[in-house]
């Protein structure tokens, strides 16, 4: 990490930690990173007019008082939605606002101002090519909300506070090959999500679990047409993909939360995904799949542990069931999103999964599912199990699945067991790079190793009833040393002859004393 991107995440951090007050932390997160998106929004609509503006000798900022002024924020505007999909006025820019909530050393008033400006971005947006990308990207902004403060002045007061600070920073976006804003946006929802306990597995993958899966899905490619994930929560995992390859070429996601939904899309625009590159949805994915017949070249995900779902009959119609006969039980929609996955994954294409390890060898329709996806389909290509304890919120051992549908290793499953191979960090545990590289390159070349890695011949799946237990495929039993009946006996008999005295010299005691020993 460079000391630029380390100091970025620390004063970000520390402007979250210090003016939330007594806030829950979970519920000032939306502020701050809303806040620091407005601004992000705000320095890049400056530059681009500044950019449109150079051959006029002007700056963005210049505008408003010149002769001119309308015609030029006309076409400004046009320009700006077509290349960011959005337009800020001069007068509605982050910095225009932080100086005049603060002006002459004074705390003013600039709630309203405000309410009007957020507005105002989403509302420029309307009957656009982007609408969809905007649409309420703000709505968990409330500046209205009790717990900015009980007074309309406290809450100003506080709001005041936090784009002052924000102002001071520098987000050095005219370096265009730097990501240091979107990779300090990313590490502040992890710092957020390491302290929501169940909540943050709704939102957050930690990076080490993403790296993996993203490496997973990567391996033999340099470039991806598209990437998915069914439940993409604040986008993290799709953007970690990104980084394991030059080039993707969209990226499509669903998330049902609300506001976590927002959080991806802003999470996006902040890694300078442009609006036509990615396609991010609001709704249930098991429920209200939102992409149609399309096929994708990687997907990757994290879905809610063993969630529930209706797994009604209706669905045994859905193209993304029908096929195996049997649904996934209501309690337990683990291979209810394992399936929905399947369908959309395109031929030489490459699926990664994080499960619980349920999924491995609960019988009744998720055996029959299993089998049908082994023995029929031959789709399975790994299991790898993690260690216990490494995702926020939840400390049960998961394992995450590979699937492709034109396996080229198609005689056998590779189980690789890294559940004993991870760090401790406070209360977490975690893979550490070396971990990492393990799994990958044990992956890739398939690599038998004793009591971490086995490629299991399909047969001997069969034989196994299609059980995928990690254990009965890799042994990672350790043999305890044997016992030395003899040195045990003569240290009993040592014990046995300290007791005596110290019964003995307990009794002497009583005795001097006049008193009746215990002994």
């Amino acid at each position: 990490m460079t000391e630029q991107k380390q100091q970025l995440e620390q004063q970000l951090w520390n402007i979250a930690n210090t003016l939330r007050g007594k806030m829950d932390a979970d519920d000032f997160r939306d502020y701050i990173l809303g806040f620091i998106f407005y601004k992000y929004l705000s320095r890049k609509m400056e530059l681009y007019a500044n950019e449109i503006l150079a051959p006029n000798g002007l700056t963005y900022n210049q505008v408003e008082s010149h002769e001119q002024a309308e015609e030029l924020i006309v076409a400004i505007r046009e320009e700006a939605l077509q290349q960011l999909g959005y337009f800020l006025k001069p007068s509605e820019l982050f910095t225009e606002l932080a100086r005049r909530g603060n002006a002459d050393g004074q705390t003013k008033f600039i709630l309203d101002d405000l309410t009007k400006v957020l507005n105002s971005i989403e509302g420029s947006t309307m009957g656009s090519e982007s609408e969809e990308d905007f649409s309420n990207l703000f709505e968990d902004l409330d500046l209205t909300s009790s717990k900015l403060g009980k007074s309309e002045n406290a809450k100003n007061e506080l709001i005041v506070k936090v784009m002052s600070h924000l102002n001071q920073i520098d987000f050095e976006l005219e370096n265009s090959d730097s990501d240091l804003l979107g990779d300090a946006y990313e590490y502040l929802i992890g710092q957020f999500a390491s302290g929501a306990g169940k909540k943050a597995g709704e939102f957050y993958t930690p990076q080490q679990v993403s790296k993996v899966l993203a490496q997973l899905v990567t391996t033999g490619k340099e470039q991806l047409k598209s990437v998915y994930d069914p439940t993409c929560g604040s986008g993290s995992l799709l953007l970690r993909v990104a980084k394991e390859v030059k080039n993707v070429g969209a990226f499509y996601g669903q998330e049902s939360n609300p506001t976590t939904y927002n959080l991806a899309r802003m999470n996006m625009i902040m890694h300078d995904v442009h609006y036509r590159k990615f396609d991010i949805k609001n709704e249930d994915t098991l429920e209200q799949p939102q992409h149609g017949e399309e096929l994708f070249e990687a997907i990757v995900a994290n879905p809610p542990f063993s969630a529930k779902w209706s797994a009604s009959q209706l669905f045994m119609t859905d193209d993304r069931f029908a096929p195996y006969g049997k649904l996934a039980p209501s309690s337990k929609a683990d291979f209810a999103f394992v399936l929905h996955m399947i369908r959309h994954l395109d031929t030489g294409g490459t699926m990664a999964c994080v499960l619980p390890h349920g999924v491995l060898f609960r019988g009744a329709a998720e055996g029959h599912i299993r089998e049908l996806l082994i023995k029929e389909r031959n789709y399975l290509d790994a299991v790898i199990g993690l260690p216990a304890n490494i995702f926020y919120g939840t400390g049960i051992p998961t394992c995450i699945i590979v699937v492709k549908k034109d396996r080229k290793a198609d005689d056998d499953v590779l189980f690789i067991d890294a559940s004993q191979h991870f760090e401790k960090v406070k209360t977490q545990n975690y893979l550490t790079e070396e971990h990492i590289q393990k799994i990958i390159t044990t992956y890739r070349e398939r690599i038998t190793e004793d009591k971490y890695s086995y490629a299991a011949p399909l047969s001997e799946i069969a034989e196994n009833d299609y059980n995928l237990n990690i254990p009965r495929y890799v042994d990672t039993f350790e043999e305890e040393e044997p016992v030395d009946i003899e040195a045990v006996a003569s240290e009993l008999k040592n014990l046995e002859t300290e007791m005596q005295s110290t019964d003995d010299t307990i009794a002497d005691f009583c005795n001097q004393l006049g008193i009746q020993s215990p002994c």
